[in-house]
C-alpha cells in the first residue's frame, strides 16, 4: 500500500546538449532516452478507482494526460528547431506505474504466505494458531514502533505481545469468554507496566496500548475461534477467501470503471464502483463457499455473508488508511517485499474476522 511516485525526485536533473565547441573532455552527450526517464512526470488527476495513495490495494488507472496538454513527442523526435539531444518528456504514467510496487516480489511473497497458511491450516491446527500469534506479535511491533516514531506515543510492547499471544491461545482453547478475560488482563498489564516510567505522557501511552490490544490481538482472536469449530479449517478458509475476493473485486472493477469517489478525504482513490465490485465478487464467492465448504450452510446465507464481508473489509481498509494518514506514512512496515508490513496485510482481515465468526454462529452454529 505505497504511494506511487509518478515522477523522479526533485534532485534529479535534466539532460542538456553539449555546448558548441566543447571537446571530448566534456564527456559524451547524455542519451535522450535515459534523460527522459529522469524528468519529473506530469501529475495526472486521479480518474477514480480503488487505490489509496497511502497504499490501498485496489486502484484506478489514470486515463491519460490532463485535458489540453500537448501529446508527448516520441523518443528521438525533439521537434523543429530543437537540438537532437533535447530531453523528451516521459509519457504519462501507465498502469504499471500506478501500482507503485514490485509486482514480481508481491506475487512471490503472496504465494509463499498462502502456501504457509494453507499447509498449517489443513495439516496441524496448532501450527496455524502459532501463525496467528506470530502475525499478532509482529503487527503489534509495527504499530507501536510507528506510534513512537511519528507521535512519540510509547505503548508498552512487552505486555501487549504477551497478552496478545495469550488472547489468541485462550480463544482457541477456551472460547470467547476466555478471550475476553485475556483481553481484560492485557489491558490491566498495560496500565501497570507503564507505571514504572515517568508520569508524563502516561494517559496517551496507556490509551494507545489499550487501542492496540483491541485492534490487533483481540480481533485476530476471532480467527482462532473460527478454527476451534469441528470444520474450523473450512471456516477459516471461507473467511480468507471472501476477504481476498472482496479486495480483488474492488481492485478489478475500480481500476476499470471507477469514477465516483467513495471517501475522498480518507482514501481518494477508492470509488463507489470499486465497492460495488467488492460486493458482487464477495457475494458470489460467499454463495459458493457456504454451499460447498461450510457444513450445514446454504447459498443464500453465503450471499448475506459476502455482503457483510465486503462492507467490513472496506471499512477495515479505510480505518487503517485513517491511521496511516494521521501518522503521515505509506506503510506500517517493510517486512514483506511488494506488500509493506504485516499490518498492511491485516487491515481488511482484522475487522472481518468477528463479522464472519458471528454470522457463521448464527447460520450454522458454533460447531
Amino acid at each position: 500500500m505505497n504511494d506511487s511516485p509518478w515522477g523522479a525526485s526533485p534532485t534529479t536533473g535534466y539532460g542538456f546538449s553539449p555546448a558548441p565547441g566543447r571537446g571530448p573532455s566534456a564527456g559524451p552527450a547524455p542519451d535522450v532516452r535515459d534523460t527522459a526517464q529522469t524528468r519529473p512526470m506530469p501529475i495526472v488527476p486521479d480518474a477514480g478507482g480503488n487505490q489509496d495513495e497511502h497504499g490501498d490495494r485496489s486502484g484506478a488507472r489514470p486515463d491519460g494526460p490532463p485535458h489540453g496538454s500537448p501529446p508527448p513527442l516520441p523518443p528521438g523526435d525533439a521537434g523543429p528547431g530543437s537540438s537532437p539531444a533535447t530531453p523528451v518528456p516521459a509519457s504519462p504514467p501507465g498502469r504499471a506505474k500506478r501500482a507503485g510496487r514490485d509486482l514480481r516480489a508481491a506475487i512471490g511473497v503472496g504465494l509463499g504466505l498462502g502456501a504457509v497458511i494453507l499447509a498449517s491450516l489443513f495439516l496441524v491446527k496448532d501450527v496455524f494458531v502459532a501463525v496467528i500469534v506470530l502475525a499478532v506479535v509482529v503487527g503489534l511491533w509495527e504499530l507501536t514502533k510507528r506510534l513512537d516514531e511519528r507521535r512519540a506515543i510509547r505503548a508498552p510492547l512487552v505486555p501487549l505481545a504477551v497478552g496478545g499471544a495469550a488472547m489468541v491461545v485462550a480463544g482457541y482453547a477456551g472460547g470467547a469468554e476466555a478471550a475476553w478475560v485475556a483481553m481484560a488482563g492485557t489491558c490491566l498489564a498495560v496500565l501497570v507496566w507503564r507505571m514504572a516510567q515517568s508520569p508524563q505522557g502516561y494517559l496517551k501511552d496507556v490509551t494507545a496500548g489499550v487501542f492496540a490490544a483491541f485492534y490487533v490481538p483481540f480481533l485476530a482472536t476471532f480467527v482462532a475461534l473460527l478454527l476451534a469449530a469441528d470444520d474450523g479449517a473450512q471456516r477459516v478458509l471461507t473467511f480468507l477467501l471472501l476477504t481476498v475476493v472482496s479486495d480483488t473485486g474492488a481492485y478489478a472493477v475500480g481500476w476499470r470503471f471507477g469514477r465516483r469517489k467513495l471517501a475522498p478525504r480518507i482514501s481518494p482513490g477508492k470509488t463507489r464502483e470499486g465497492l460495488l465490485g467488492a460486493i458482487g465478487f464477495s457475494m458470489a464467492a460467499g454463495a459458493l463457499c457456504m454451499q460447498f465448504l461450510v457444513s450445514g450452510g446454504s447459498w443464500w446465507q453465503g450471499l448475506l455473508l459476502g455482503l457483510a464481508v465486503a462492507a467490513s473489509a472496506t471499512l477495515g481498509d479505510l480505518g487503517e488508511s485513517m491511521i496511516k494518514r494521521d501518522l503521515g506514512i505509506k506503510d506500517m512496515g517493510n517486512l514483506l517485499p511488494g506488500h509493506g508490513g504485516i499490518m498492511d496485510r491485516l487491515d481488511s482481515l482484522l475487522p472481518t474476522a468477528p463479522v464472519v465468526w458471528l454470522l457463521l454462529v448464527l447460520f450454522v452454529g458454533a460447531g
